[in-house]
C-alpha cells in the first residue's frame, strides 16, 4: 500500500505545474489536518506536564514574589518597609489570581508593634521585636540590633535569591528558596555575610520562618521517643505563646524529631484536608518553634538550637544555616507523608532520583555480639545465603581488642586473633554465597582504653580541667578538630580501599557532654556546634565520591540519628534498637509520618525478645518487617529446618512487593497508635498496577470479625486480581473486581486469636 502510494504521488508530480501544486495543496491540507489532530491528542498531556512544572514569578508593579509547583501556591511580597511580608501559603490557586502590594499590620496598640503583627519570611532581632527572630547578633561595640531591609533579587530556573542588609551596617543576609516541580516541596535556607571590618557573633541563626493564614483552629503533630520507644506521633492543640521542639544533645535525638505537621483541628481523615508540613535538614542541635502572636497568626521557625550558640564571624567570613523543608497538602496528613517520601526518594538520597532498592540483609550481631570470628562468620553466612539474603553484615568487635565495649574503641585494624588472614577470605567466602559484605564502625567514638585515646585525649570533646563523662563506656571524638576529621576520614577510606566492602552500618551511641574545644581560641569554642556536623557532613561526602559504589546506613542506638541532613549522605537508616514486631507497627507507623518505607529498616529478630519477652511467630516477625526495608537478625545458630525453610519463603515474598513497598505510596488504613487492636497499611505502586496490603491483629474479642478493610490509592476503572501472600482472605471473595469496588465493599480477612498477621496483593489486570 505505502509503495501504491508512493508511485502514485510520484506519477501525480510529473505531469506539470498544475497537476504538482494540486497534489501540493492535497498534501499541505493532509499535513494540516494531521498536525491538528497530533495536537488535539497531545496537548492535554503538554499541558499537564506544564502544570507540574514549577514557576518563580516577580511582579515588578506589586513587589509580590510568587511560587507555584505542584498543588501549591506559596506567595510573598516586599512592603512599603521593604520587610518581607507573607500574603499566602496554600492550595494552588489560578495564574489569573492576583495579589496588591503587601502593606506591614499596623499593629493594635504600642505593646503589639507593627514589626511583631507582620508575618515576615525573615526577621532580625531589633526594632521592638519581641516573637521569635531569624537572625540574632552581637556587635564588638555591644550593640545587638539589627532591621534587615530587602536589597535586591534574583530568579534563576527554580531557585529565587534574595539580598537582604542592615539599615546601617555592612551585615547582609542571602535568602535561598528552592522549590521541587513534582510535590511543591519549598527548601530554605538563609546565609549570614559579615562584610563589616569587624567580627560579630551570631547568636541565633535560622533558616527561615513559614507563616501560615490566619486562624485560630490549629493542630500540631510531632514525633517524640526515646531509645527503644521512638517515633510517638503526638498532637496538640496550637494556642497562644510557643512550642519548642528541640534537641540539645549534639546531634537529632530522639527526644524530638525535627518535623512538624500542623492541620486544621477536628480533621481526622487520613487522605482529605489542609496540612502544612516541614522537616529541618541538620544532624546536630536544632530547634523548630511553633508560636501563635498575639494576632492569632502562626508562625514556625527552624534552625540550629540557640542554646549555648555562639558562632564568631571574622570580616569576610559567611554562616551558612542548614536547609528547611516545608509542603502543603491538600489530600490529609497521608497526603502529606507521601508527598514528602516522593521528595526524600528523589531529591535527599544519595542516588536520587533513582536511588538502589534496599538488599535484604543479615547482621550478625545477636548471634555473636563481640564474639566475632572468621570461622563463625563464615558459618553464619552460609545460613543467611539458604534464605536468599543478599547482603551479609558484620557486627561490633572485629577490630582492636575489642571484646566488650569497655576497649577498643578507636583502634579500626582488623584484630588478628580474629581474623588472622585479614577480612579478605570472610569476604571471599560471603561473594561466593551471591552476597555482598557490610560491615559496623563507629567513627566517632573512642574508649579510653584504646590506643587512640592514650595517644590523643585531647582529641575529644573537653573542657579542660573537667571530668569527661562517659556514655557507654566511650567519649566523643571531635570531629570539628582537622586532626580529627583527617584521621577518621583516612582509617575509613583505607578499610575501604583495601577491602572490598559494599556496606558500612554508621553507628553513633551517645550524645554529647562537655562540648569543649580548647584547641581554639576561647571566643571560637562554641563553633563545634556547626564545625562538628560540617567536618561529618564533608567526610560522607567524600567518601561517597571516592567509593561511589559503598552505601551507608546512619545508626544512633536506634533512632536518634535519622534527619534529612544526615540522608542526604546515607542509603538507609535504623528507626530502633527495639526489633519487637508488635511494637515495631506503632514504631513504625510514626516513623512514616516523616520518613520513606523505602529507608527504614526492620529487622526479623528472636522470639521471645529482649524488649518483652513477648513470643510472636516467625510469619508475623517477618510480615512486620516486610512493611519496610527488610533484614534478619535472629540468631541463625538457633534455627530449627522449617524456620529456614518459612525465613527463605517470605524472603522471596518480600522480593516480589519489594518495589512496591520502598517506592509505592503509603496508605494508613487502621492505625496501631493509642492501644488499637489492629494495624493495616497498604502501599500502591507509581502506576497503580500494583498493591500490597499488611493487616495485624493484637487480640480478638467476643467474636468480633476482624475490620474490614476498605483500600485506597487504586484506579477506579481498572480490574484488579487479589491474591493471598500470607494467611488467609474471607471465603466468598470475588477474584477479580474494580479498584471501585476494592475501595468502596472492601475486603475481609480471616484473622482470629492473638497476634494474628496477614497480607494480600492486587495486581491490575488488562
Amino acid at each position: 500500500m505505502n509503495a501504491g502510494m508512493t508511485k502514485k504521488i510520484g506519477i501525480g508530480t510529473s505531469k506539470g505545474p498544475f497537476c504538482g501544486d494540486a497534489m501540493y495543496g492535497r498534501r499541505l491540507r493532509f499535513i494540516l489536518l494531521l498536525c491538528m489532530v497530533l495536537m488535539s491528542a497531545f496537548l492535554p498531556l503538554f499541558v499537564r506536564g506544564q502544570s507540574n512544572a514549577a514557576l518563580i514569578h516577580f511582579d515588578g508593579r506589586t513587589q509580590v514574589f510568587r511560587i507555584d509547583a505542584g498543588d501549591m501556591s506559596y506567595v510573598f511580597g516586599i512592603n512599603e518597609k521593604k520587610q518581607l511580608q507573607a500574603i499566602y501559603w496554600g492550595k494552588c490557586l489560578s495564574t489569573a489570581d492576583a495579589f496588591a502590594m503587601p502593606h506591614s499590620d499596623p499593629g493594635p496598640s504600642s505593646f503589639e508593634s507593627s514589626i511583631n503583627t507582620t508575618q515576615q519570611e525573615f526577621v532580625g532581632w531589633g526594632g521592638g521585636l519581641y516573637v521569635e527572630p531569624d537572625l540574632k547578633v552581637t556587635f564588638p561595640d555591644g550593640n545587638r540590633d539589627l532591621v534587615l531591609e530587602y536589597v535586591s533579587h534574583r530568579i534563576d530556573g527554580n531557585q529565587l535569591t534574595i539580598l537582604l542588609k542592615d539599615v546601617s551596617r555592612e551585615v547582609y543576609v542571602e535568602l535561598q528558596y528552592h522549590v521541587d516541580a513534582t510535590t511543591g516541596i519549598l527548601t530554605r535556607s538563609a546565609q549570614v555575610q559579615n562584610r563589616t571590618s569587624v567580627p560579630l557573633t551570631v547568636e541565633e541563626i535560622a533558616s527561615g520562618t513559614w507563616n501560615l493564614p490566619r486562624g485560630t483552629d490549629y493542630r500540631l503533630r510531632y514525633l517524640t521517643g526515646r531509645w527503644a520507644g521512638e517515633w510517638n506521633l503526638r498532637e496538640q492543640i496550637i494556642q497562644p505563646g510557643k512550642t519548642i521542639l528541640e534537641s540539645r544533645r549534639g546531634s537529632t535525638g530522639a527526644q524530638n524529631n525535627p518535623w512538624f505537621a500542623i492541620d486544621r483541628n477536628g480533621s481526622n481523615d487520613q487522605d482529605h484536608g489542609d496540612v502544612w508540613f516541614g522537616a529541618l535538614g541538620w544532624s546536630g542541635s536544632w530547634q523548630i518553634s511553633i508560636e501563635q502572636d498575639a494576632a492569632q497568626q502562626v508562625r514556625v521557625t527552624g534552625g540550629p538550637n540557640q542554646f549555648d550558640f555562639g558562632y564568631r564571624l571574622s570580616p569576610g567570613e559567611h554562616l551558612q544555616s542548614p536547609d528547611f523543608y516545608a509542603g502543603y497538602s491538600h489530600d490529609g496528613i497521608g497526603g502529606a507523608s507521601r508527598l514528602l517520601h516522593r521528595f526524600e526518594i528523589s531529591s535527599i538520597l544519595p542516588h536520587a532520583p533513582n536511588p538502589k532498592l534496599r538488599p535484604v540483609l543479615y547482621n550478625s550481631w545477636e548471634a555473636t555480639e563481640f564474639k566475632v570470628d572468621e570461622a563463625g562468620q563464615e558459618a553464619l553466612a552460609e545460613k543467611a545465603a539458604s534464605i536468599s539474603v543478599e547482603r551479609f553484615v558484620v557486627d561490633d568487635g572485629w577490630f582492636g581488642q575489642r571484646s566488650t565495649d569497655r576497649a577498643g574503641l578507636g583502634d579500626w585494624y582488623v584484630n588478628p586473633e580474629k581474623f588472622p588472614h585479614g577480612l579478605r577470605p570472610l569476604i571471599d567466602k560471603v561473594h561466593s554465597l551471591g552476597m555482598d559484605f557490610g560491615l559496623w564502625v563507629e567513627p566517632e567514638m573512642v574508649n579510653p582504653d584504646s590506643d587512640l585515646y592514650r595517644k590523643h585525649p585531647d582529641w575529644v570533646l573537653n573542657f579542660t580541667g573537667r571530668p569527661r563523662t562517659e556514655g557507654r563506656n566511650q567519649l566523643m571524638l571531635n570531629l570539628a578538630h582537622p586532626d580529627v576529621r583527617e584521621y577518621v576520614f583516612e582509617f575509613l577510606d583505607k578499610l575501604l580501599r583495601e577491602n572490598d566492602i559494599a556496606f558500612l552500618k554508621w553507628d553513633y551511641n551517645r550524645n554529647w557532654s562537655e562540648p569543649g574545644w580548647p584547641a581554639v581560641a576561647p571566643e571560637d569554642e562554641k563553633k563545634v556546634y556547626i564545625a562538628y556536623i560540617q567536618n561529618l557532613y564533608s567526610i560522607l561526602d567524600e567518601l561517597r565520591k571516592k567509593h561511589p559504589y559503598v552505601e551507608i546506613e546512619s545508626c544512633s542506638g536506634g533512632g536518634s540519628r535519622v534527619d534529612l541532613g544526615i540522608m542526604h549522605y546515607t542509603d538507609e537508616v535504623w528507626p530502633s534498637d527495639n526489633t519487637d514486631g508488635f511494637d515495631r507497627l506503632s514504631i513504625q507507623d510514626g516513623f512514616t509520618y516523616a520518613y520513606a518505607p523505602g529507608v527504614m529498616m526492620a529487622w526479623v529478630t528472636d522470639s521471645p525478645t529482649w524488649v518483652n519477652q513477648r513470643t510472636l511467630s516467625l510469619e508475623y516477625r517477618f510480615l512486620s518487617s516486610m512493611q519496610g526495608s527488610l533484614g534478619v537478625g535472629a540468631n541463625l545458630n538457633n534455627w530449627k529446618p522449617e524456620d529456614f525453610a518459612t525465613a527463605k519463603k517470605m524472603v522471596t515474598q518480600y522480593k516480589q512487593i519489594r518495589e512496591i513497598v520502598q517506592r509505592g505510596s503509603l496508605y494508613r488504613l487502621i492505625s496501631p497508635q493509642n492501644g488499637s487492636e489492629q494495624s493495616v497499611t497498604e502501599s500502591v505502586s507509581k502506576d497503580q498496577r500494583h498493591a500490597v496490603v499488611f493487616a495485624f491483629l493484637h487480640s480478638s474479642q467476643m467474636l468480633y470479625p476482624f475490620p474490614r478493610i476498605y483500600l485506597r490509592g487504586l484506579n477506579t476503572d481498572a480490574k484488579y486480581r487479589i491474591a493471598a501472600l500470607d494467611g488467609k482472605l474471607s471465603a466468598g471473595l470475588a477474584a477479580v473486581a474494580s479498584g471501585a469496588f476494592w475501595m468502596q465493599h472492601g475486603v475481609d480477612v480471616d484473622l482470629r486469636g492473638d497476634f494474628q498477621a496477614a497480607a494480600f496483593t492486587l495486581e491490575r489486570v488488562d
